[in-house]
Order: structure tokens, then sequence, then C-alpha cells
């Protein structure tokens, strides 16, 4: 059987969605390719092969005779390229507008009229030539590969000119195909900016002990393993866990969350994260593409092959829009015999607004919810997003912090509340159970002091014994200390989906402590905007026991199933799936992993560093905030939104242009002139992404 490889061939040249379709197809042609995905956003191409059937130097050749270049290596983006802010495209607007109304006027005066007749052919077949030549080149290297692009046509308009005397229109087109190149590719690199943005933040060099000494090094040459020294005010360059010093860490470029942290010995540590004040000594886990923040970089980029339904159908209408708009050039010419009218059919078509109106919005959205700390696979999941209806939660470390807390101190003989609970503490010293622990953390909360036990003694399955101060103090379940259990104190707070350790001193019922895995406090609010965004059915599943689920529902005010594994979440999933519905699954992305997976639309919240949860889930929230649910729900519906008023701008533009150029009302001048204009359409509709996302 043969053995399949990934490779990844940088691309230069691609401007347009139309170009790396090209790309695509010559690429597919060889034998031995698999599969091949191209990537606007990064310029490559994601090539799955044989390598005993096709290397990079036929891949190249390929790309090469397609029109394109393949560098010897990838060059790191520059984040300054393709600006999609509000002042160039008013810019862009103003200028482009300056130049039609001169076009306007001149063809409405007379003007160009007049000019053809006093300047000779010849010299407009030479400014034509001269003005045009790249297109045209491109335009023979298609021709011969027979392919048909939108410039074909253009040019094909801009000879039919010129067969009638018409220099000046010709010129005109020429110029506004250049413009039209200009605004497409200053579009894509406007939508390509949040992956130069992210890419231009990877850290570049490493300070690495070796033999007692400090050295730069690229940061490729870091072995895992190896100490890495970050000083105040430097970037980390690799995922690791600090094995001395402290300081504050800006996580921003993980999270996107801009609250410090702070990091000292046993801390994990991420790449591309700053640490502001103090001093790191960082053994290497991971490096490179390895680390969260290169995992992150790489699914940015590759968001783009995951098309959703809306994308795959632009890309079909625009396979076949060129045939037929040659088809009707030909019979605009069959009817009124007027090659005007023809060439002005053939310079109107704009193919390029169709294959742009869906990526330009959607890399928009995924870059800048990228830095948001919002990892977004690809734009089918936020196809799937926005036409959500059911929303399904996981309960333990995703509604919850996952850790237990002491929620209630009951004592029975008259005892302070905080004797008992530092006895308690103090004879859970030496425990490693998790509610050992938060029985210990309420009493560093409330400063009570923890005395050392004389003797300790744990006692698998039921609690732990120790002599603390003189008394013997036993703390434990209801199998330790089973005269408490029926005690309606007790009862009330099981109720409540509470879990109890009991207390005795010298073998006498003391008190009574409940632990709860605390809720978190966004919860609630951002569940209340789910549903004022229409998400209607919200309902939570969970693998604990009933009363702790009722509790934590009723809290909540959803429907629950408890007592689940992770096979019963998958079968809910499927179940609301074959009624119709699109399913969203939350949850933390280990034991969730499955359902997070079969759901429409897979969130885990928390993701950072955690592998199984960006890998299984189709959106990875890298921090625990549930606030960030109902945005990436808005964002989503806002995407949809501007597709579909791009889709239906450039259909309306396309559908009245190429009807009055057939009538002859628009002469090719006026309708090489108009061909730009969904470009610019696109390119400041879907500005409002990144504005509104800010």
């Amino acid at each position: 059987m043969a053995q399949t490889r990934l490779l990844e061939v940088p691309v230069k040249g691609m401007d347009c969605a139309e170009c790396a379709l090209h790309v695509q197809r010559a690429i597919e042609k060889l034998p031995g390719v698999e599969s091949v995905d191209v990537l606007l956003s990064s310029e490559k191409a994601v090539v799955r092969l044989d390598p005993a059937r096709v290397d990079l130097l036929a891949i190249r050749k390929a790309v090469e005779d397609a029109g394109y270049s393949v560098p010897d290596a990838a060059t790191p983006p520059s984040a300054s390229m393709g600006r999609f802010s509000r002042r160039m495209t008013t810019l862009l607007a103003v200028v482009f507008s300056v130049v039609l109304s001169i076009v306007v006027a001149g063809e409405w005066l007379g003007l160009f009229d007049q000019l053809n007749a006093l300047v000779p052919l010849s010299i407009g077949v030479a400014l034509v030539i001269a003005g045009g030549f790249p297109v045209f080149r491109n335009v023979v290297r298609a021709a011969l590969r027979r392919q048909i692009t939108s410039h074909t046509l253009m040019t094909v308009g801009a000879i039919a000119a010129l067969a009638v005397g018409e220099w000046v229109a010709a010129v005109i087109v020429v110029a506004f195909m250049r413009i039209g190149d200009y605004v497409e590719r200053f579009t894509t690199e406007s939508a390509r900016r949040a992956v130069k943005e992210l890419t231009a933040m990877a850290p570049q060099t490493a300070r690495v002990e070796r033999d007692g000494v400090e050295q730069e090094v690229p940061v490729a040459e870091v072995k895992v393993g190896e100490i890495v020294i970050v000083r105040p005010g430097e970037q980390i360059p690799v995922d690791g866990e600090v094995i001395a010093g402290h300081a504050t860490i800006d996580q921003a470029a993980i999270t996107g969350e801009s609250m410090p942290v702070e990091a000292g010995a046993g801390s994990r540590v991420f790449a591309a994260t700053i640490a502001k004040l103090g001093s790191l000594r960082i053994k290497t886990l991971r490096v490179g593409e390895d680390t969260t923040f290169g995992r992150v970089i790489k699914m940015v980029e590759e968001a783009e092959a995951h098309r959703g339904n809306v994308q795959r159908l632009a890309d079909r209408f625009s396979a076949y829009y060129l045939p037929v708009v040659a088809g009707i050039a030909a019979l605009t010419f069959l009817v009124s015999r007027n090659p005007l009218s023809t060439a002005a059919v053939l310079v109107v078509a704009c193919s390029c607004s169709f294959a742009l109106a869906t990526p330009v919005a959607m890399l928009a959205s995924i870059g800048a919810s990228a830095r948001r700390g919002v990892l977004i696979k690809g734009g089918k999941y936020l196809e799937a997003l926005a036409r959500a209806d059911v929303v399904l939660l996981d309960k333990t470390g995703t509604l919850t912090l996952g850790r237990p807390q002491i929620t209630d101190v009951v004592t029975l003989n008259g005892m302070p509340s905080s004797e008992a609970l530092a006895l308690a503490a103090s004879a859970e010293r030496y425990s490693e159970h998790p509610l050992a622990e938060a029985v210990r953390a309420a009493a560093r909360a409330h400063n009570l002091p923890l005395f050392a036990p004389e003797h300790f003694e744990a006692i698998p399955g039921l609690g732990v014994r120790a002599r603390v101060n003189g008394r013997t103090v036993a703390v434990g379940n209801r199998r330790l200390i089973p005269a408490i259990e029926s005690l309606p104190v007790a009862q009330q707070l099981e109720a409540q989906g509470k879990t109890l350790l009991f207390v005795a001193l010298d073998g006498e019922p003391a008190a009574i402590l409940a632990a709860a895995d605390t809720l978190r406090p966004e919860a609630p609010a951002a569940l209340a905007e789910l549903r004022t965004l229409g998400i209607n059915h919200i309902e939570l599943l969970t693998g604990d026991n009933q009363p702790a689920a009722a509790a934590l529902a009723a809290a909540l005010g959803v429907p629950y199933r408890a007592n689940l594994l992770p096979e019963d979440k998958i079968n809910v999933v499927k179940e609301y799936q074959a009624q119709g519905h699109t399913v969203v699954m939350i949850g933390d992305g280990v034991n969730d992993a499955p359902a997070l997976a079969q759901a429409n639309v897979g969130v885990a919240m928390g993701a950072a560093g955690a592998d199984i949860a960006i890998e299984a889930a189709h959106i990875a929230l890298m921090r625990e905030d549930w606030t960030l649910i109902p945005d990436v729900l808005r964002v989503a519906r806002r995407t949809m939104r501007v597709i579909k008023i791009n889709l239906a701008l450039t259909a309306v533009y396309n559908l009245v242009g190429l009807a009055l150029a057939a009538l002859g009302v628009l002469p090719p001048t006026l309708a090489a002139a108009a061909q730009s204009l969904p470009d610019v359409g696109i390119l400041a509709n879907s500005a409002r992404l990144l504005r509104q996302q800010r």
C-alpha cells in the first residue's frame, strides 16, 4: 500500500480566488496527488501525495506552468500589508469615484471621440500593448492551458474596440483592468492581514543555556528539554515549564485576555506570551509549530480549506459564469451586429467578485476572532453556528470551575465553625484528595491556623483520622462517621447536590462540611444572552449524579440529563441531529471530545495548552470565559449576513451590467470603469467585520 505524505508548498502571485482555483487544478492533474487545498490567505498549497510518484519539482513546474511561482522558502509575511481600515477603504473609494467621474464626463461630452480622431490608431495600439502587456501575457498563458479567465474576456473586448478604431476605449479597458487587479490584490491582502499579524507575533530567537553559557539561537534550533532564559519584557519563545523565577505573563497572544497572570516554579507557559515583570528559567516542552501558538497559526491558516456550503456554491458559480458571459456576448453580436456592445458585455463581466464574496468575509472573521482567543477551524463551522438552534452543555470544567469548594460549615455541638474548619483542615493536611485540598483552601481563605497532626492515617474510600492538639479528629464520608448522615441538615445539603464531609472529634459528631463545584460567575448571563439570540433549547448533559445535576440545572433554568457516559452524550447529539436540528456542543474538550466531534459545531472551553481540546473541537476558546460564547454566535451570524449582502450585490450588479451592455446603453469605456465596483463594494462591506470585532 502506497505511503502518502502531506507537503506544504508556498505559492507566490495569487491575487484572487480565481488564481487559487487555477493553482489547485494544475496540481490536481499530477499523477500521485491525492488531494490539494490551496490557501489564498497564507499563500500556500497543502498537498497530500504519493512521494514515489510525484515530488516538489513536479509540483513547482505545474505551478509555474499555471503562471505562478514557488519560492525556495516561505518568507515570513509582513503584517503591514493590506489594511482593512476605514481610512484606506474610504481613500480607495474616493480615488475610484474621481476616475470614474472623469471617464463618465469624457464619454458624455464626446471627448473620447475627438481624441480618437486626432491621434493615429497606431499610437493607440502601442499604448494598449504597453499598458496591458502583463495582463495579455497571462491571458495567452491561460489560453495555452485551455483556461478562460475574467481577463480573457476583457482582453477580447479591448481587441474588439481596437478592431473598430476605438483605441481610447481599449486604453480605458486596459487601465481599469490594471486598477481592478490592484483592488483585488488589496482586498485579498486585507483578508490575509489577520494571518500575517499572527505570524509576525511568532518568536524568532531564544536565549538557551548550553554548557553553563547563555546563547541566543534561532527558535528552530531549540531542542526539547533545553533550558531557556527569559528576561523582563522579553517574549517567551517556547512552550515549557518554569523551573525557577517568577514573572507576570501577558498571555494576550494565546488567550486574547489583556489581564496578566502570575507564573512561578511549576507553572506552564506558552510561546509568544511576554514576561512583563520578572525573569524565568523554562524547561522546553515544545518548539515552533508544536507549540500552542504554532498550532493556533496553523489552524487559522488552514481554516480556509474548510469551506462552507455558501462558499462552495460561489466557487461552482464562478466556474460556469465566464462561459455563460461568452455566450451572451456572442448572442449580442449575432443580434445587434454591434462590436462595441459585444465588447462592453465582455468587459463588464466580473467573475472575481463572486469568488471573493465569501472568503474575504470568512477570513476577516476567523482572523479577527483568533486575535481575541477564539479559534475557528473553518468557514463551514461559522456557517453551521449561524443557523444553530440547540446548545448542549457539559457541567464539570465547563459550566463549573472543575474544582470543589467548601460552601457550608455546619457545627453540631456549639463549637465555632472556624474552629471546626481549622481542625478539619489540620487533619487533612497530608491528604492528597481533591476534597482535602478544598478544606485546606477554605481554611486559608479565612486565615485560620493549620496545625501539624501528631498522628495521621489515610483510610482508603472513607477519609482520614489524625491526632490534632491532643484530640482525635476524623474527616470522611458517611461510612466513616455514620451517625451524622440521618440528620435533617445533612439531607437538605445533599438535596442541593452538594458533597458532604463529616467531622468527628474524639468519636463524637462535630460538624458537616458541604462541598460543591462552583458555577462560573459569568455563565448565567451568557446563557441568558444565548436565549435572546434565539437559542431556545439549551440542555445540560453531565456524568454527575441526579441531585448535583438537578441543583445546577435549576439554578440555570435548563433541562438536564445526569449519569451520562461519553457515549451517552454522543447519542443525545445524534438524537437532535436526526430531528433536523443544528447542534452546538460546549465542553472542556477532555471527556467530551467524542461529543464535540459529533456535534455540528463543537466548542471547547479553555483550550490553551490542551491538545485534545484543540483537535476535537471545531471552535476552541483559549480562555475559560463564557462571555465568548454569545460573542462568537454573533460573529457567525454577522459574517453570514455580510456574505449574503456581498453575493446579492454582486449578482444584481452583474445582471444589470450585462443587460445594459447587451442593449448598447453601456459603452465599453463605462463598462471597464464599472467592472471593479463589486470588488470595492465587497471590500467596504467585509471591512465591517473587523471594525465590529475590535
